[in-house]
């Protein structure tokens, strides 16, 4: 006998393409945001990376989106951006967060951890969702 797996009204968004990603952002709160427009883009990115010019966003299909942990105390703290999709009138931006390990031995040095994201354009609000 073969068992056979259906999925119904499954709805797929592409994944959050990466920006940029890193531990050391100039953004020292902590804080989850957007930009839908490209003066909205380059006040965030000035913010962010003031040394570098703002990466290229098409904007006629997509729209940032960025999650930002603040100053953490070690390494080893990260954010990841892990999905964005539509859902109840909502465009929501799912985010991991990971930090050492009780015990862990880490390098002691001030982190920013952050990652900026390119979703699909949506003009729903959008709420940010602390994912496990």
């Amino acid at each position: 006998m073969v068992a056979a797996t259906m999925v119904i009204n499954a709805q797929t968004s592409p994944a959050p393409r990466t920006i940029d990603k890193g531990a050391m952002s100039n953004v020292d709160d902590r804080l989850q945001t957007s930009a839908k427009t490209s003066a909205e883009w380059s006040a965030l990115w000035k913010k962010h990376n003031y040394d570098k010019p703002a990466p290229a966003v098409d904007w006629s299909k997509e729209m940032v989106v960025a999650v930002f942990m603040g100053s953490r105390p070690t390494a080893g703290f990260a954010v990841e951006i892990v999905s964005a999709a539509e859902r109840d009138g909502t465009f929501v931006v799912g985010y991991r967060e990971t930090a050492p390990k009780a015990g862990t031995v880490s390098a002691q040095v001030l982190t920013a951890p952050y990652h900026i994201a390119a979703v699909p354009k949506s003009s729903l609000p959008i709420a940010f969702e602390r994912l496990g």
